[in-house]
């Protein structure tokens, strides 16, 4: 029988991958591996993940990795990190069933002055090129076209982007380098969907926006986001989980919101 498993990366240690993970955990059986880049122990990290519901889980399901987004050999150690804990496993066809790519980071120049060398950097590293590693590193555990098994649902392979990456949609301008990154990342979207499509993988790539999350990240708007689209972690968690659940293979390669709306490119 094929061993399905849920991906969550980076940081499931705090926010929305952290939401992400617990949310895999009491609504799934599936094992749930997550990724983290502190230097803390497994068992601190596991501790932090579970707590509040560790009675209603089986913490076993939880399976931790090591992944800084700013290093290539760290995403592609995570990577051989994965594939030997399912080796080791002896598990039968395991697969991505869900895979979450959530890194982002905001800087928000409200005018040309405002750029800065160095965070444009750091943006486009977070925000785009991490993405594209990860997939790079990552993606060779969706179930491909040479798999001995027929999936009735595909794999759903996920990347958190944002409505401001919208061209159609900006007609306020600011934010330079998030809007931009985001619309990049789109194209990675559609890009290695496509991909998928064509090497007939029994999987489907879309993006996904969350709203304005209440992170680290968003709080400084929280007072300005629209408060239909304000939301806790959890929340968002469980909008998107339940979004992406539901999408069909026809509605591959396209950027759906919290509430399943398509986003316009």
């Amino acid at each position: 029988m094929p061993s399905p498993f849920v991906l969550v990366t980076p940081g499931a240690t705090r926010g929305l991958s952290l939401a992400l993970t617990r949310q895999f955990l009491k609504t799934t059986n599936y094992p749930v591996f997550a990724s983290h880049r502190t230097h803390r122990g497994d068992d601190e990290i596991k501790n932090l993940i579970l707590d509040g519901i560790k009675n209603d889980v089986d913490p076993t399901r939880l399976n931790l990795l090591r992944l800084d987004l700013t290093s290539e050999d760290s995403i592609r150690q995570a990577s051989d990190s994965l594939e030997n804990t399912l080796s080791k496993g002896n598990w039968d066809n395991p697969y991505i069933h869900t895979a979450f790519v959530t890194g982002g980071v905001l800087f928000p120049e409200k005018q040309p002055a405002d750029l800065d060398w160095a965070k444009l950097k750091e943006t486009y590293q977070i925000n785009v090129i991490s993405h594209l590693l990860i997939i790079k590193h990552f993606s060779r555990f969706l179930p491909s076209a040479s798999t001995n098994f027929n999936l009735a649902v595909p794999s759903k392979w996920v990347h958190i982007t944002a409505r401001l990456g919208s061209i159609a949609d900006n007609h306020r301008g600011g934010w330079f380098s998030y809007r931009s990154s985001k619309t990049a990342l789109d194209q990675v979207v559609k890009t290695f969907d496509l991909y998928l499509e064509l090497h007939k993988s029994q999987s489907i790539c879309v993006g996904v926006h969350p709203g304005t999350v209440k992170t680290d990240l968003s709080k400084g708007y929280w007072k300005s986001a629209a408060k239909q689209e304000l939301f806790d972690p959890q929340d968002a968690a469980e909008n998107l989980v339940n979004v992406v659940e539901n999408l069909q293979t026809r509605q591959r390669g396209k950027i759906w919101d919290w509430a399943g709306e398509e986003i316009p490119w």
